[in-house]
């Protein structure tokens, strides 16, 4: 062997062992989990029969490849009756959708209020089953109706919030009527967009 040849096969040997080195490397990093896609100001709008019934904004999506999403800056649900009017409202400040168990997560200042029967409800975690039309929460809970203030842990209510149980009430009071309130809004107004 000479040694040109000697050289060629020590640097054959050098490359096979520097290509192992880096692959070994690939292989040692971490998958991504990070979102497939993220969308900026996503509006999502369901029909029925080609009549809108939800119309779901938020200020940022993201999509994973499991099927869950987030929106890490909240979202705001509307629904809507046949004549187009808001019958209900949702809202919160982050919310997660779980893909395989078909459940959201909504978390800091959530809110869901019926424009029906003019009850409001307030608290720190909500879940909505979107196929049993149904909202469910362990936490307190708030809830304004037209002269009385509901509290108690847990609560569970169908998705227009016009049927709704608190599971262990803690107290209702009593309203006074104050002539120098202003009126409740018909129609809730979206969050503020950053």
């Amino acid at each position: 062997m000479n040694i040109i040849s000697g050289r060629f096969l020590v640097l054959g040997f050098w490359l096979i062992l520097i290509a192992c080195n880096q692959r070994k490397d690939l292989i040692d990093q971490s998958l991504y989990e990070g979102p497939l896609s993220s969308m900026d100001s996503s509006i999502t709008l369901l029909s029925d029969s080609g009549i809108v019934v939800m119309n779901m904004s938020s200020h940022l999506q993201n999509n994973f490849e499991n099927g869950d999403q987030e929106w890490p800056k909240g979202f705001y649900i509307e629904w809507y009756n046949s004549r187009g009017q808001v019958t209900s409202y949702f809202s919160a400040n982050y919310v997660y959708f779980t893909k395989s168990e078909n459940l959201y997560r909504a978390e800091g200042n959530v809110v869901v209020r019926s424009n029906v029967n003019q009850d409001e409800l307030n608290t720190e975690e909500l879940f909505w089953n979107q196929i049993e039309e149904k909202f469910y929460t362990d936490k307190f809970v708030t809830i304004n109706s037209e002269d009385e203030v509901h509290t108690g842990e847990g609560m569970e209510s169908n998705q227009d919030f016009t049927e709704y149980r608190i599971l262990k009430p803690s107290g209702t009071f009593t309203l006074e009527d104050d002539p120098n309130r202003p009126p409740n809004r018909e129609i809730p107004l979206e969050p503020e967009k950053e």
